[in-house]
């Protein structure tokens, strides 16, 4: 078996969760450590991802601490206009409504820790088919 499990630092982990469990419906798998400083396994449908309180370390870096991310999570979902408004209503920020785009009906948000994240899904058979 071959999974990738990204793990998202964050400045306050347990709010971190809190909001991917509201905003995405996030359950959690595992969490230790106590209040603020944790580090938690969740997933939303079958994709696993970690959230890890930052800490003091200059090698842990939280997006909305550099005043930037270096990627973006694309989340694909049935509904994504349904999943970016819960995101919105729980504390994101909207950084582009769902639309049509390159064959996927996507939208963009950023987390409250300043994770970018796409909710979208494709409208055409994906992957395209490569006529070369």
């Amino acid at each position: 078996m071959t999974t990738i499990q990204p793990e998202l630092w964050v400045d306050a982990g347990a709010s971190a969760v809190s909001f991917y469990e509201n905003a995405f419906g996030a359950r959690r798998l595992h969490m230790t450590g106590d209040g603020e400083d944790i580090v938690a396994q969740l997933a939303i449908g079958e994709a696993v991802f970690w959230v890890a309180t930052a800490g003091a370390s200059s090698e842990r870096l939280v997006p909305r601490n550099v005043g930037g991310s270096t990627g973006r999570i694309l989340l694909v979902v049935d509904d994504p206009a349904a999943v970016h408004g819960r995101a919105v209503a729980a504390g994101a920020t909207e950084k582009s409504p769902v639309d049509q785009e390159h064959g996927w009906l996507v939208g963009r948000v950023v987390d409250p820790c300043g994770h970018e994240w796409e909710i979208g899904k494709p409208l055409v058979e994906w992957p395209p088919t490569n006529t070369g």
